[in-house]
């Protein structure tokens, strides 16, 4: 495929001022056989490989570079085995995550790794970044869902193409080193995923409870936060949204959504039954004595979901409004109400709009930094707002990314992070599995 128009909608994801490449060609992959022909053809020819899913990641990470061949492996979207007996399932890269749930739970199963992106977004795609979501509070990320993988992949496991699998369907296994942990995450610089084998839970036996808390000021939401963790609650989901993401999608989606503080935080509580009950009392309680205006344990179903929808719906409504740089930090959660102050003020000295929603029960924060199109001030000081925010959360002994990945957005705050002697085994982990540099090159390490 070589359609310029087309080349162009599968050379970028949803990564605001990522530099962006003309590839050379693409390919949309029918199957693994096509993967590793292309593969090593391309390693013949020295052309770049990136790969692609559903485009929605928020770093750059699938970004075309000049000269390369896009891979777009959304057409493998098929679910290959549900085996209900061991609990696992085995998919092709291109299916969408919520297709995936609703697959399972046909057969009294669940998945549970849950990205805002979910409606959209592939089980490839989340493999790649070790996407977390909603629930990973609880539940885990994606890496803990992964039992094994089929790749394409060359370097020390014979010529560009080859095809292995790596893994097992076992519920343990330390035969050798974790090589499928380490291909989770890796942002497609080892190799191409063309297969994923996943553990699954039972499915929930009823409706989670959703406890609501009101907060004056994003700093006192964080305080609640903490107060949380320190009461040693453990919702499946903690999540946080500001007065502007809850403007924004009201005024898109008109869900019926009251703004009436700064900041909102959702509690998710599925134990089943009384002990539910307990919970969710014992989470508006922290809520109001943390400094809530208001908690409440929802009674309105229709209303609970309304406001998860909110929640999945900000980054969209955000960015109907124009350009949103987006942050992808983690802190350790007693850090959350100082890395939502140091936020606050980055936004005030830098004259820049920062609307907030976040995984606030693990520390991920996603800031979203908005600019008006077309204002040059205005991106130069957001981007420079985005430096900082980094900085503020690797000073607290965090991460430049929880979830999104390192891609291209996020090399200079990778650098930072990580001292150089962990780089440099980062570097040589790279040129052993792919000596030509074939794969994503440029991109996460």
């Amino acid at each position: 495929m070589v359609d310029a128009e087309v080349l162009a909608g599968l050379s970028q994801d949803d990564a605001e001022w990522a530099p962006v490449g003309k590839p050379l060609a693409a390919l949309r992959a029918q199957s693994t056989d096509e993967v590793s022909r292309a593969v090593a053809v391309c390693a013949e020819l020295n052309v770049p490989v990136v790969s692609r899913g559903a485009g929605t990641g928020l770093s750059g990470g699938a970004n075309a570079i000049d000269g390369c061949l896009v891979v777009d492996l959304s057409q493998m979207n098929q679910v290959l085995e549900i085996d209900v007996d061991n609990m696992i399932c085995v998919v092709q890269p291109g299916v969408v995550n919520d297709d995936l749930k609703a697959a399972v739970a046909e057969h009294g199963l669940w998945y549970p790794p849950d990205p805002a992106s979910s409606p959209w977004s592939t089980i490839g795609g989340n493999v790649s970044t070790n996407a977390g979501g909603l629930c990973c509070l609880k539940y885990g990320v994606t890496r803990d869902y992964v039992l094994g993988l089929e790749v394409v992949v060359g370097g020390p496991a014979g010529e560009y193409g080859t095809v292995t699998r790596l893994g097992r369907r076992t519920t343990k296994g330390v035969a050798g080193y974790d090589l499928t942990g380490l291909f989770v995450g890796s942002e497609g610089t080892f190799g191409v995923v063309t297969e994923v084998t996943l553990r699954l839970r039972p499915a929930r036996r009823e409706a989670p409870r959703t406890v609501v808390g009101a907060f004056p000021s994003l700093v006192a939401a964080g305080d609640a936060v903490a107060a949380v963790t320190r009461a040693g609650l453990l919702p499946t989901a903690l999540e946080l949204l500001d007065r502007a993401c809850l403007q924004a999608v009201e005024d898109w989606k008109h869900l019926g959504l009251e703004a009436d503080a700064e900041a909102l935080l959702l509690a998710q509580i599925d134990t089943p039954g009384e002990s539910g009950q307990v919970e969710a009392a014992a989470m508006a309680e922290v809520f109001e004595k943390a400094g809530a205006l208001w908690a409440a344990v929802s009674t309105d179903e229709q209303e609970a979901e309304a406001l998860f929808a909110a929640r999945r719906l900000a980054y969209p409504a955000l960015e109907r409004l124009g350009p949103v740089l987006t942050e992808d930090v983690c802190v350790p959660r007693s850090k959350v109400p100082a890395m939502l102050a140091a936020v606050v003020e980055i936004a005030q000295r830098h004259g820049v709009s920062i609307a907030t929603i976040a995984h606030a029960g693990d520390g991920n924060l996603h800031p979203l930094i908005l600019v008006p199109a077309g204002d040059d001030a205005a991106r130069v000081a957001a981007q420079g707002a985005f430096e900082e925010i980094l900085d503020a959360a690797i000073g607290m002994g965090g991460t430049v990314s929880g979830e999104h990945g390192i891609g291209l957005l996020k090399r200079e705050g990778l650098r930072k992070e990580l001292p150089p002697p962990v780089q440099a085994m980062q570097a040589a982990l790279k040129q052993t599995l792919d000596p030509l540099n074939l794969f994503n090159p440029g991109k996460a390490v």
